[in-house]
């Protein structure tokens, strides 16, 4: 125990000595936590007894990571996502599985069992890294970041059967088609469990908790949901993460989900701390002095043909630029791909020498991804120009006055638009999606922006403060909350007009101090009864 103890208080005291140093460059925390883990490995031998310890408390920082993802995915959120999810994501994993297993063939000669585990396991990226980042620089709900959080949720949800696969390429007694029967009918009866308490009992559940007026009883059960979700999953043979994600999508059809999220993102963060202290504890000073041009070779390979397939894949279905960051946001291999690798290695499918090699490999191109999400920008200029009419009209210094902005140009608010220009008023039209922009520049439209008004420098350069009305059309809901805390900042009295979707979002939204909160559900259940009135008075 004292020694356990005395490790996680050097391992704490590195750490923070090591981030507080690091962010005077501006460098991100997760590399002062692979750091302190490696520094802790090579330097302290009474490391090697508590890194069991470290590694079961770092694997809720994952479990929380996930909830808070699932969070991000309500079942309509899911829906809405297809495309991002299942198309780019299979895409993606089974393309890049396919030429890394034959290159492990092929280039390497390595047996067919251990070049399809090492194939599937470099189609992973880092879901804890990238989105971590993501959400610091609230790039999360840009174009790129959409793409980007699909294939890292069709990844996620990849590893179970590439866990599963693992375990049949081990197992001699069992048939494979017992274990998919096993398999299929486990995740079936997760699936009816996790349905039925979130459809019939987690909203009372929670109401019965608020009843209590208590914020700490709140926060520990949800700390008891995420927990009992995941120790589920566990007990039928899937990972904690796995029921951490359903978990957090059950919630996020209540009306508790962003309170939540809010709640436990101290929790999250500070055990993924944790967990990248392990990852940074994973690497083989030796290995490193032995295998550096082997690691280095394969460093770059892997990096670059991840990429390009990344690239390939979406040019179809996105923006040149978008696809382009997206695959320097991807082009890593993940943390899941190290628990592939520790249960090969388990099961003998994997040598030592090649584990190790795998590791380091892994470890280095995590640690330069924050350092590449850093500069996307810049990098993606080096491969695809923004272009630059679009974003001198973004940046031109108009002076706006008594105007009307509207935020989103989707039906509604080319509707609204029509009704302005008809009537001659002043207006303009931020929108996010370029091809929308370019199309209606196409047109003749002169008072589209291409720009993003989730971000405050945006409102502030349309003059939001001197606008006698802002009007927010976009479908997106956390965009919306955004764009309306962004207007409250400014000034409270703005005249504001929200469009949202449910009762539910309407009292968030309220309670920010937005001015007028139209709600479409409402809306339309009124024209329907106006017109079914009307209809009614005519046949009178």
């Amino acid at each position: 125990m004292e020694n356990t103890l005395l490790i996680l208080i050097i391992t704490i005291s590195i750490s923070t000595v090591l981030n507080v140093f690091l962010k005077r460059f501006d460098i991100p925390t997760v590399i002062g936590y692979v750091l302190a883990g490696f520094a802790i490995s090579s330097l302290f031998h009474f490391a090697e007894g508590s890194k069991e310890m470290l590694a079961h408390l770092a694997e809720f920082g994952i479990v929380f990571l996930m909830f808070t993802i699932g969070l991000e995915f309500s079942v309509k959120h899911l829906k809405s996502m297809k495309k991002e999810v299942f198309l780019f994501g299979s895409l993606q994993v089974m393309l890049s599985g396919v030429l890394f297993t034959a290159l492990g063939l092929w280039l390497f000669g390595l047996e067919m069992k251990s070049a399809i585990v090492i194939g599937a396991a470099l189609s992973l990226s880092s879901t804890a890294i990238v989105l971590k980042v993501l959400n610091e620089n609230n790039q999360i709900h840009s174009g790129y970041g959409r793409a980007t959080l699909g294939i890292l949720l069709f990844q996620d949800l990849a590893v179970i059967p590439m866990l599963l696969m693992v375990s049949f390429f081990a197992s001699d007694s069992d048939s494979v088609s017992m274990l998919l029967l096993e398999t299929l009918g486990s995740a079936i009866v997760v699936f009816i469990i996790l349905f039925l308490i979130g459809k019939y009992f987690l909203e009372e559940f929670f109401g019965w908790i608020m009843s209590s007026g208590s914020e700490e009883i709140f926060l520990v059960a949800v700390l008891l949901g995420v927990m009992s979700a995941a120790y589920l999953a566990d007990v039928f043979g899937f990972s904690y993460s796995l029921g951490a994600f359903l978990a957090g999508m059950m919630i996020a059809e209540t009306k508790y989900r962003y309170r939540i999220e809010a709640d436990l993102i101290p929790f999250r963060d500070i055990l993924l701390g944790v967990f990248f202290v392990t990852i940074g504890m994973l690497i083989d000073w030796y290995s490193i002095v032995l295998y550096w041009h082997i690691i280095l070779l394969l460093l770059v390979g892997i990096m670059l043909l991840k990429g390009l397939i990344i690239v390939l894949v979406l040019q179809f279905f996105v923006q040149k630029r978008t696809a382009v960051k997206t695959a320097f946001a991807l082009f890593q291999v993940g943390e899941f791909s190290l628990a592939i690798f520790a249960l090969a290695r388990a099961h003998d499918l994997i040598s030592n020498e090649l584990n190790q090699i795998m590791i380091i490999t892994i470890v280095l191109s995590m640690i330069i991804t924050p350092f590449v999400l850093k500069h996307i920008k810049k990098l993606a200029d080096l491969f695809t120009q923004e272009p630059v009419t679009l974003r001198e009209r973004a940046l031109k210094n108009d002076t706006y006055k008594n105007h009307i902005i509207v935020c989103g140009y989707g039906p509604v608010g080319e509707k609204l638009v029509k009704t302005f220009r008809e009537r001659k008023l002043l207006y303009i039209i931020i929108e996010h999606d370029m091809k929308i922009v370019d199309a209606e520049i196409a047109r003749g439209e002169e008072a589209i922006y291409f720009a993003n008004a989730a971000q405050k420098m945006v409102l502030s350069h349309f003059n939001v403060n001197e606008c006698s009305a802002i009007i927010v059309t976009i479908e997106n809901e956390i965009q919306r909350q955004l764009i309306c805390e962004n207007i409250v900042s400014f000034n409270p009295s703005i005249n504001s007009i929200v469009k949202v979707n449910n009762n539910t979002e309407e009292e968030i939204i309220s309670a920010l101090g937005i001015s007028h909160v139209v709600n479409g559900r409402d809306m339309i259940a009124d024209t329907l009864a106006e017109e079914a009135l009307t209809c009614h008075l005519k046949l009178v």
